[in-house]
């Protein structure tokens, strides 16, 4: 187990989080390669399954006011853990679903835990940023498209072996189960947590601790505490946060779903060709993500998030017109590397602003991802495929006109991606030889 062993704290920390979102994209993408096998075991119509797939998008948004509690009273950390717990056992339930409304009810379940864990890994993506005064949040979100990609796989060499979705999914929730075991001790402590760890040190030398002192910082962090435990009503930045991160997934969801389609009834590509649209997209993003830290160090989160979503709806648009294969391919790769930068940046400027607005925004993210590709498909059901995407595209443009409205967090300091700050990444320790009588002054809240 050495080679898994990591002893820079923030790399370790990266990693543990790394595996939550890991995690999700796996289990999203599991059962979302095995709804034909579903379909036929259930016999479910066609309209059904697109019920079965809604379930899931309306858990996420009911869950709003369940994790806003949650993350208020047990914090990231539990819910992450209990969330990603949640979604490796709820294969089961899915896979041994006797009839259909039990199998909505699981998909209802499955939306709600998604919304949970999606809302503490960004908190624990924004607290890792803040913490190390270091960008992560986009490779953060690069490894969400890495295990969908291999959920996928692992879906195909599974059907190979045996069709029983059982033993897919229970070989899936084994791997779900390893990535949270991993990720457990290497979480991103609670504010509350650290400020209790780090009160002994406030005091004077020995025994003589200042009382009065002592007193005061915990009083200051009771009154912190109960702040946060209040739920406050979302300001007008956070709503233009939560339409950007709706418009947002609605555009990166969509995608996924309906341009292999696009490539196969109106461009009339090969069916060998047809699935590129995906695996476009997807390169994109995971491209993009990766790199993507690097430029919001250089730049700052507003202009990647403006040009990028400007990029998404501009290429798509003209692709759409334009018509064919090769333009249609070279749209979804704009869209993939436009959008790929949008919700990683949207997570951290909603997590500044709290938890309450960082789950106000997950969830409507969740609900983006999970129900904007239906809707989609009523447009297109209605006006035709090229109309659909053209919605998307408009999506992709709405994120452009809401970013301009939203105060993006400022990185001082100029700081890289993977790039320590000038600042210690940990508090210094207090050397034997140095004073430690001389008073503690802590900083003023804003």
């Amino acid at each position: 187990m050495r080679v898994f062993r990591v002893h820079d704290p923030f790399r370790r920390a990266q990693l543990a989080i790394a595996a939550l979102f890991c995690s999700l994209g796996f289990q999203y993408a599991t059962w979302a390669a095995r709804v034909p096998a579903i379909k036929a075991h259930l016999g479910l119509s066609t309209a059904e399954v697109g019920l079965l797939l809604m379930a899931t998008g309306v858990g996420a948004a009911v869950s709003f006011p369940l994790v806003a509690w949650l993350m208020r009273r047990i914090g990231s950390q539990r819910l992450a853990l209990l969330s990603a717990l949640g979604l490796a056992l709820l294969l089961f339930a899915l896979a041994a679903a006797p009839d259909y409304p039990v199998a909505l009810l699981v998909m209802l379940a499955d939306g709600v835990l998604v919304g949970g864990l999606n809302v503490s890994m960004n908190a624990q993506g924004a607290a890792l940023e803040e913490r190390y005064k270091r960008n992560a949040m986009a490779r953060l979100h690069a490894t969400f498209s890495a295990g969908s990609l291999a959920a996928a796989l692992l879906a195909s060499g599974m059907n190979a072996l045996t069709s029983a979705v059982v033993a897919h999914f229970a070989v899936a929730a084994a791997l779900l189960l390893l990535l949270l075991a991993y990720a457990r001790s290497g979480l991103v402590a609670e504010e509350g947590a650290v400020a209790a760890a780090e009160q002994p040190a406030t005091g004077t030398d020995g025994a003589s601790t200042d009382t009065a002192s002592t007193d005061t910082a915990q009083t200051d962090t009771d009154k912190r505490a109960r702040k946060r435990a209040r739920w406050t009503l979302p300001t007008r930045a956070v709503l233009w946060m939560c339409c950007a991160m709706a418009f947002g997934t609605v555009t990166e969801g969509a995608m996924n779903d309906w341009s292999a389609l696009y490539l196969k009834d109106v461009a009339k590509a090969s069916a060998e060709l047809a699935p590129m649209g995906i695996a476009v997209v997807s390169c994109m993003m995971v491209l993009a993500r990766i790199f993507a830290d690097g430029w919001r160090s250089r730049w700052g989160d507003g202009p990647i998030v403006r040009v990028g979503s400007a990029l998404a709806g501009v290429g798509l648009a003209l692709a759409l017109l334009s018509g064919g294969t090769v333009p249609a391919l070279i749209g979804f790769a704009c869209v993939g590397l436009g959008i790929a930068a949008v919700t990683p940046c949207v997570y951290v400027a909603a997590a500044a602003q709290g938890s309450d607005a960082l789950t106000l925004v997950a969830a409507m993210g969740t609900t983006g991802l999970l129900g904007g590709p239906p809707v989609i498909g009523f447009i297109a059901n209605a006006a035709g495929l090229v109309w659909g995407l053209g919605a998307v595209a408009a999506c992709a443009i709405v994120v452009t006109v809401c970013a301009t409205r939203i105060s993006w967090p400022s990185r001082s300091g100029g700081t890289r991606a993977g790039v320590p700050a000038e600042v210690p990444a940990e508090p210094a320790p207090v050397l034997a030889s140095e004073d430690r009588t001389a008073p503690v002054t802590e900083p003023a809240e804003s």
